[in-house]
């Protein structure tokens, strides 16, 4: 049995990169394992990590969840550090249970590669404990995104785990070009491979108005039945109306976060391409407002908090996959079908 550990920076991809490719894997004959040792505390209706109940139904695991999940820790993990006491014994006694029958393992890594390094359960760490391999999925957002992925494939071949290379992921269409012309080429002169460059995929990128409720909580006033729409921009409405039409045509399917008495901008933003508005400060809309966004079919979300926290809270969000998103796993297989060198990474495991 072999494994691959997926680590690499906040907002890759990881688990999406996870799920292509195990699903691939599977296609090309292997019995696939799945195991993520430090969950982030994303949960499944308060019980479950998300992602173990996503591979868990997509590979049909038989392993229980809290063997695939065996151990989490969220941003403020040291107020509660005795529940880690046990973690490293109890993360190897769950690998040994996901792997029975397993050709390969694939382990998802932690939020970042350094979270729990005070504990020794960061990346590095438990990838040498359970003897695997490692592959990065680093997010490209600018020229330091190269300088990270030479960094870190230079700390990982200096504490002795063999990588078999970088995926580029959720890069944005304008700098493509730029990953594949010239971050790759110069990664590789380095001595490192390059595995594949993801383009940005809505699909796959872009959270839900969904998972903007489940953050922010408050009440759908409405569409409550559109709750599935992606967010693909945020824009603050803090415009006057004179440029509030110049700003709300540039960005599409995007989320407009206003007070609750801008109905006039409110009004305008729903004549133009709108997920969702969100009315901070628990001030209820005209009652136009409303019924205007009912007939365009754009939820509405009515918040109690200021403008300031509602945007701080926004930039938590992201997309956690479900297992009824079928458009959206198929789309994670395509990625490692159209964008990856996945036969590298089956003859070299």
């Amino acid at each position: 049995m072999k494994s691959l550990y997926i680590m690499g920076t906040p907002s890759s991809g990881k688990t999406v990169v996870a799920l292509g490719l195990a699903q691939k894997l599977r296609q090309e004959g292997l019995k696939v394992g799945y195991f993520k040792p430090i969950a982030d505390g994303r949960k499944l209706d308060g019980k479950t990590d998300m992602d173990a109940v996503l591979m868990k139904e997509v590979l049909g695991l038989a392993a229980p969840l809290d063997k695939i999940a065996p151990a989490m820790a969220g941003p403020f993990y040291l107020s509660a550090q005795a529940a880690l006491k046990d973690a490293v014994e109890n993360i190897e006694e769950a690998f040994v249970e996901v792997s029975k029958g397993a050709d390969i393992v694939i382990v998802d890594g932690a939020l970042s590669i350094d979270i729990l390094g005070s504990f020794g359960l960061d990346c590095v760490s438990l990838s040498k404990k359970i003897g695997s391999s490692a592959l990065l999925v680093l997010k490209v957002e600018n020229d330091y995104s190269l300088d990270n992925a030479i960094f870190l494939n230079r700390h990982l071949a200096l504490e002795g785990i063999p990588v078999l290379g970088t995926i580029f992921s959720n890069v944005p269409r304008p700098l493509y070009s730029k990953t594949e012309g010239v971050y790759r080429p110069i990664l590789e002169k380095a001595g490192y491979k390059t595995l594949g460059v993801f383009p940005t995929r809505p699909e796959i990128a872009a959270p839900t108005v969904g998972e903007y409720y489940e953050m922010l909580g408050g009440e759908v006033l409405a569409a409550h039945d559109r709750m599935n729409l992606l967010v693909e921009d945020v824009v603050v409405g803090a415009m006057t109306m004179a440029s509030a039409l110049t700003y709300l045509r540039r960005a599409a399917n995007k989320a407009v976060v206003l007070g609750g008495d801008r109905a006039d901008l409110a009004l305008a933003a729903l004549e133009t391409s709108t997920s969702v508005l969100i009315l901070t400060g628990g001030l209820y809309p005209d009652v136009k407002v409303v019924a205007r966004a009912e007939e365009m079919k754009v939820p509405v979300i009515l918040v109690h908090y200021d403008t300031y926290t509602t945007i701080e809270k926004i930039g938590q969000v992201s997309r956690h996959i479900k297992p009824s998103d079928k458009e959206s796993i198929g789309v994670a297989l395509e990625n490692i079908v159209s964008y990856c060198d996945w036969q590298y990474i089956l003859k070299n495991i």
